[in-house]
Parts: structure tokens; sequence; C-alpha cells
């Protein structure tokens, strides 16, 4: 055994990151499990300890930034600390991401609600795209204002908005990209120029930090952290998690900054825990490569599908020509090997009719769909096996202003497809269907 080791050429970083996605790092410091073929769970909330000195030691060492863990073994003492198989999925995660560290918490907004409450206090100001997937909205107009924390909505597609949008309280750029649910995209480096521009005339301390949600894109379609964000945020509920079984966040960037997530997540409690993670480890990450690559497929499909339909009066994709923002998709959605990797979300409108008005057919679509497609289920999220179809204006928005939506060009009867891994044919027939009953 030792001489096949050591005639080796090729070391684990020879190795593509789909490659990486399903092995994941079998030598973790988190947990020793070379003779498992599979990760083992964790299940236990508390953990014994030898002596009261180790427990002393092992608070000591949590969240600490002088402790190398790459070497040194954590002293596990209470789940909501931390625990090995969480442990685990973050190294794989901040690997995929391309990220220095990753810290995972129970749910997307979890995430968001802890990058965004460590990186601001009373008095600060964030800047924000002018759509947010609707609970991210809630988060930063209803509850975070309480605390002092103000946020600016502008749209990040022009540049100079965002320099007069910045003051001296600014601490953070936050976005979505593609943009949930229209689909529109914000340019990261761009951003990143603008941000690095004036943080050279700041002390550290009141830099402002970019925040990408990634979610709708996914580490296999973009990077932001590498186009110059400083940190990406996942609801691994989705895509990453792949089977719509488990609900999961996670934060990825700088080590730095591992500390204060980890000490927010004890303190507020958001915790991933251990089954969703081994889920998330053991199923949705190792299959992320070969969902996207099916799903983007049939995306493609289906997004010519309806673009070429009379009765869709516009159809928005990043995987095709027609998206104004066409060539900054293929820059900046790209996969592992660098090719081209727009994604699986569609996003298309109905025209009105004689008797009928966009919105009202719309909603005769979907609700046509939802009783008689076999292939295409009605519901929020994304991310999984199955197609899912929803009214992003009335459901998943629904938090936005009603004027605010429409000046925003969210229109009521705008549809958010999300493709799954279902036989594509089967796709455009029940949609052929549905649009031929309306």
């Amino acid at each position: 055994m030792s001489n096949k080791t050591e005639n080796r050429k090729r070391t684990k970083a020879d190795y593509r990151m789909r490659t990486h996605l399903i092995h994941g790092n079998y030598q973790s410091k988190k947990w020793d499990y070379n003779h498992h073929v599979v990760p083992p769970m964790s299940s236990s909330a508390t953990y014994r300890l030898s002596s009261a000195q180790r427990g002393a030691q092992g608070f000591f060492e949590f969240a600490s930034e002088s402790t190398d863990f790459v070497k040194h073994v954590p002293i596990y003492i209470y789940d909501r600390l931390e625990e090995p198989t969480r442990g685990m999925l973050e190294e794989n995660l901040a690997y995929a991401e391309g990220g220095e560290m990753c810290v995972t918490f129970a749910t997307g907004m979890a995430a968001i609600s802890a990058v965004l409450g460590m990186l601001c206090e009373n008095g600060h100001e964030i800047v924000a795209h002018q759509i947010l997937y609707g609970c991210t909205y809630s988060l930063v107009t209803h509850w975070l204002p309480r605390y002092g924390i103000q946020t600016k909505f502008v749209d990040l597609q022009n540049l100079e908005a965002l320099k007069k949008a910045i003051t001296h309280k600014t601490r953070v750029v936050y976005f979505e990209t593609p943009v949930n649910p229209v689909l529109s995209l914000i340019d990261i480096a761009a951003v990143r120029k603008v941000v690095e521009a004036i943080n050279q005339d700041r002390p550290p301390e009141k830099h402002i930090k970019i925040v990408v949600d990634n979610t709708f894109a996914t580490p296999y379609c973009q990077r932001p952290i590498a186009l110059g964000a400083d940190f990406s945020v996942h609801s691994l509920t989705k895509d990453i998690g792949g089977f719509g079984t488990d609900m999961g966040g996670a934060v990825i960037g700088p080590q730095k900054f591992y500390s204060q997530l980890m000490l927010y997540r004890k303190d507020f409690g958001g915790v991933l825990s251990p089954k969703n993670a081994w889920n998330i480890l053991v199923y949705g990450l190792p299959t992320l490569s070969t969902r996207m690559i099916n799903q983007q497929k049939t995306a493609h499909k289906v997004a010519r599908f309806l673009q070429e339909h009379p009765k869709v009066a516009r159809m928005v994709y990043p995987g095709l020509e027609s998206h104004p923002q066409f060539e900054l998709a293929k820059r900046q959605m790209v996969n592992y090997e660098g090719k081209f990797s727009p994604g699986a979300m569609i996003y298309f409108v109905l025209k009105s009719g004689a008797n009928i008005s966009a919105s009202e057919r719309g909603g005769k679509f979907i609700d046509y769909v939802a009783d008689h497609a076999y292939s295409i289920t009605l519901a929020v999220s994304l991310g999984q096996i199955k197609t899912l179809i929803e009214s992003p204006y009335s459901m998943t928005h629904s938090a936005l202003p009603e004027e605010e939506k429409l000046e925003l060009g969210m229109e009521p009867g705008g549809i958010r497809l999300a493709l799954g891994l279902e036989d594509w044919h089967d796709l455009i027939e029940d949609l052929r269907e549905a649009l031929e009953q309306v």
C-alpha cells in the first residue's frame, strides 16, 4: 500500500471539481473516516468529556482564530457550538465555492441574517439591489431597522446609482445574481471596482463588503468570490441540497470572519441540524454537477419552446441570446471548466387576449398546470429534481409593496419555472397543453 502511495503521480489537487464534489475531503480533521465509504453522521446533542480541564479547553478553542483546525481535531462539547458532520459539509462547501471558510445555518434566511448582522451595527447602512427575495426584503425593511440598520434600494446594474447611494455609513452592498425572479444579472466584477475605489480611502474597519446571494446559480455555475465578492450566501435547501428534503443555509467568505460567524450562530441559534447536514453532504453536493448539467440542457429546450410560442409575451433565460445581458452571462456564469453555465431558472409572461389580461391568463395557466400537468408541480422553492412552477408576484415576493413591484417591472402574471430532471419532451408537452387551454 505504501509503495502505491509513493508511486502515485497525481495529487488530490490534480482531480477535477466534479470528482471532488463526489469524494469530498475524506482526510478531514473534523472527523477522520478513512474506513467509511460514506461519511458517518453524528447524532448527539452533547459530547462526553474526559475532564473539566478538557471542557474548559474546548470552550476556549471554540471559534478561536489562533487554533489551526487543519492540524488539530476540535474538542466537541455541544451540537450548537460545533459538531463533525456539519464541519465536514462546511469544508466541502468552502472548497466548492472557492472561499477560505464556510459556516452553515438552519436555513438560507438564517445565513443571510447572520452575515448582515455580523457586518452591520447600529447606524450602518446596506445598499441593496432594488429587487430581492421577499423574505430578504422583509428582513432588511422590517427587522434590521429595529437595530438601527437601514437599507437603500438602487438598481445595481447602474453603477452611477450605486456610487451615489454609498455614504460613510455604508458597510454592505447586497444583491442576488441572477435576480429572483426576473433573472436580470448584476456584474459582480464591476461592483467590485466601485467598492474597491471607495475602500481605498477608508480604514479597514470601515471597508464596504460585497455579499452575493448565489442560490440561483450555485457554485457549479458561478463563484462570486472569484469575481470580487467578499461573501457568497446560499440557501442549501435549493440546488445544493437538490432533493427538497432538507433545509439549510451557508455563508462562505474570508477566514478572518469565521470566529464572528460561529459566535453569531451560537448566540442566535440558527444551527444546521447534523441530520440535514449529512443529507446535503452525502446526497446533495456530490450530485450537484450531474444535476445541473442535465437541468441546464432541459432549460435550454424549454426556454426555446416558450420563446417561440405565440402566447408568450416575454421569456427570460440567461442561456439564450435573447437575454439583454447575454454577454455578461457568458462571462460571469461559467462552470469549473470555464464552460457557459446559465442555470436552470426561467421567467416568462403570457400575452393578454381579447377578453383576458396577461395577469388573468397567467393565473389560469398556473392553475391548469397544477391540476393537469404530471411533470410540473405548483410549489414554491427551486433546485429540486422535480420541476416547480410558481407566481412570484403573489407568492415568494408577496412581502414587497404592490406599487414597488409594479414600478420595478415585476408583472402580476409573471411565472417562474425551476427546471428539474424530468424528460424535457414531457415538460414541453405539459406546457403546450396548458397554453392551449388559456
